[in-house]
């Protein structure tokens, strides 16, 4: 089941990148980094600004974890590819200023663990997840020109809703980041 969830990724990303209603909406394109305590999420992002005080936005990315300890496992892990979808309201026209949004990631993630380590009776697998990360974002935007930078802070939770393999981490999760963006 989890080799379908794998293939269907692909074709999702692929549609998000080709979509030409998409890539004729667009309003903004960029790049953002989110960490948190056991990794990093590097995405590219593509806006659509609506009205004077809303975007819709879409990114495509990698999470890279290593969950050390604070997994079900005492070591996990790994990387993954994925996706967010969201909406934003900003308090000020314009889009800058504070703003706050929701969004939704689904990553396809790939852990590596270890039990037991170096005892005799060590063991390790692999497990592929399927990650459903619902969040609310509080942002403020700086603008200069037609640029934009927006540091973050994040709230969500982790839900590995299709799991191959031995259970692996997941709960609630805290993200910094920060987002540079062009006004195309």
């Amino acid at each position: 089941m989890i080799n379908k969830f794998y293939t269907s990724k692909w074709v999702i990303l692929l549609l998000m990148l080709m979509s030409h209603h998409l890539s004729s909406q667009i309003s903004e394109v960029g790049l953002e980094l989110q960490i948190y305590p056991t990794g990093i999420t590097p995405t590219i992002n593509m806006d659509h600004n609506f009205g004077d005080k809303h975007n819709v936005h879409a990114r495509i990315g990698l999470n890279l974890f290593n969950h050390r300890n604070l997994g079900k496992q005492d070591q996990e892990k790994g990387s993954g590819f994925g996706f967010s979808l969201g909406y934003r309201k900003y308090f000020k026209e314009k889009f800058q200023g504070w703003r706050i949004g929701i969004k939704n990631d689904l990553w396809w993630n790939t852990v590596n663990w270890r039990n037991g380590i170096n005892n005799p009776n060590e063991d390790s697998g692999q497990t592929k997840i399927l990650v459903l990360q619902p969040t609310v974002e509080i942002a403020k935007v700086f603008r200069k020109d037609s640029w934009s930078i927006s540091p973050s802070l994040a709230l969500g939770i982790e839900w590995n809703v299709i799991t191959d393999g031995l259970p692996t981490g997941e709960g609630p999760i805290v993200l910094l980041g920060v987002q540079i963006m062009k006004h195309i």
